[in-house]
């Protein structure tokens, strides 16, 4: 008899060891979760025609990026919010674009306070709301609040020129940032890998008090000039963020709660800092290799899940924040045949279809495989996504630019229905399209792009006010067909001051907008209308 009762409890106990190596190996306890993992890696600068599977005359190998093509969801006319960084960031993680904030043009710096408004529903808050873990790793550049030391250094805060530093008390902690806005875990730096400080700040504590400062000239190497830490090293930077989402998806896929990673990269944006395994590799030029490295942190992020037994079930959005910047060095690039563009029109910072159409790849292998989309959606999309997926009903100021686009992932793409898409440059010009048509509010490039702002006024060009382009037939916006079509532009304008008034494009309540006394660009556009 004792010896019955002794192999009953080796029995007992050998199955509930065997239950809990089942239940650790991730896959079973994810089965338990009614929503799935999000994982949503933002890169940056990168551009629509760097990726081989949206441009097959790209030079730059991405065989991870086409690979989640293949086994996911292509979106071929994916627009961000903004043609620059801060902007489209503000979009992601709201709902709402940017220039309804005070943020009417341009980027925030480095010690910029924060962008988002206490009591503005993001992404992370929504989740986690729905039960979700939340965490942000990588470039948040939104801006959060130092301790400043002497409070008339605030006149200095958004000069990302690096020429003035204000005195900030980096052994105190931040105010307003990720965790302000939902994220459990943070763990990056303040703006962009170019702008000072270069300090790593985790859960709001700087991990070190920068006490040097540093500075390069070289054009790919590229940074401002401004205090750094020890800790922070501008060459690894990008696979030292890649490093910490590995432990974090490894740490999260046990557990019952589902999560979601923001994981915005520093590449390839400035400083173009390919590590050694990845030089000359592309057979371009340095912007390319850093493209390829890009390429090999989505698939170390791919494998990451699929070790962890957690793939299936999780939600995964590749993209970039705006199309590629002319600091990649165009010319160079154009001698072996590669354009980050591919046929578009301008890069970075313009109103053209350069500036904002991107590479945008979704891969959720439980729901759906290989699919093609040729529907405009924008990257304020993904808040009422998150929103639709995780049964979250969205109050009227939540989201008011946001549009789901679960109906791709459930094979009902017909109900998806984003009747206009606003487009905003660098100078803070708008765009507005509605099917195959685009209305430029503005002359030439409202960018980086000739013809410039600056150009047009230098060389007095006589070019028209508003630009027409029906991209159906011309993608490249050759071909103002203004005066071909006024009736159209003039239908256009008029949606795109309805929308700018209502404080929203989704239907719902009237919102009230940041910053409308003096705003520049709105004068402007009223101005146009009424020609």
């Amino acid at each position: 008899m004792l010896n019955f009762f002794r192999h009953t409890i080796i029995v007992a106990t050998m199955l509930a060891l065997t239950l809990s190596c089942s239940h650790s190996s991730g896959e079973t306890t994810q089965a338990k979760k009614k929503y799935p993992n999000i994982v949503y890696i933002l890169a940056d600068d990168l551009g629509y025609g760097d990726v081989k599977c949206f441009n097959a005359k790209s030079k730059i190998p991405t065989p991870n990026m086409d690979a989640m093509a293949s086994n996911g969801i292509m979106f071929t006319d994916a627009h961000t919010s903004s043609s620059v960084c801060t902007p489209t960031r503000y979009g992601i993680l709201t709902g709402r674009y940017n220039w309804r904030t005070t943020l009417k043009s341009s980027v925030l710096s480095g010690y910029s306070k924060s962008l988002i408004k206490k009591g503005r529903t993001t992404v992370a808050d929504l989740l986690k709301q729905q039960g979700y873990s939340t965490a942000f790793i990588g470039k948040w550049h939104l801006g959060w609040d130092w301790k400043l030391i002497n409070s008339a250094d605030e006149k200095k805060l958004n000069d990302w020129s690096g020429k003035n530093t204000p005195n900030v008390d980096f052994k105190a902690s931040i105010s307003n940032g990720p965790d302000t806005h939902g994220f459990n875990y943070s763990y990056g730096f303040c703006g962009s890998l170019d702008m000072a400080p270069y300090v790593w700040v985790e859960n709001g504590q700087p991990t070190m008090v920068p006490d040097k400062f540093t500075v390069s000239v070289d054009e790919k190497g590229f940074w401002r000039k401004g205090l750094t830490s020890d800790d922070f090293d501008h060459t690894m930077v990008l696979q030292h963020v890649t490093d910490k989402a590995l432990n974090y998806i490894a740490q999260s896929s046990n557990s019952e709660k589902p999560f979601f990673l923001y994981l915005p990269l520093p590449a390839p944006h400035t400083p173009i800092l390919p590590t050694t395994e990845f030089l000359g590799k592309s057979n371009t030029n340095m912007y390319g290799d850093f493209v390829m490295q890009v390429d090999d942190v989505l698939r170390q992020v791919r494998e990451a899940l699929k070790k962890n037994g957690i793939s299936e079930n999780t939600l995964l959005v590749f993209t970039s924040d705006n199309g590629c910047s002319p600091r990649a060095n165009l010319e160079e690039l154009a001698e072996v045949n590669h354009f980050p563009s591919a046929n578009l029109r301008g890069g970075k910072a313009d109103i053209y279809e350069g500036g904002h159409r991107v590479p945008f790849i979704v891969e959720w292998p439980e729901k759906v495989k290989n699919i093609k989309v040729d529907k405009t959606i924008c990257t304020t999309d993904f808040l009422a996504t998150c929103a639709d997926i995780t049964e979250y009903d969205l109050k009227d100021n939540e989201g008011e630019d946001s549009y789901s686009m679960l109906p791709f992932f459930n094979g009902k793409a017909e109900n998806f229905d984003r009747p206009y898409t606003i487009h905003h440059s660098f100078n803070g010009s708008f765009a507005i399209r509605q099917g195959k048509w685009k209305l430029n509010m503005c002359p030439g490039s409202a960018g980086w792009s000739y013809p410039t702002p600056s150009t047009i006024n230098e060389q007095k060009l006589n070019l028209p006010l508003m630009q027409l382009f029906d991209l159906e037939n011309d993608i490249a916006e050759k071909n103002n067909l203004i005066e071909q079509n006024p009736d159209k532009a003039k239908e256009l304008a008029v949606a795109l001051l309805k929308i700018i008034i209502d404080g929203r494009s989704t239907k719902g309540v009237v919102q009230k907008n940041e910053g409308m006394d003096n705003w520049t660009q709105f004068d402007k556009l009223k101005e146009l209308i009424n020609l």
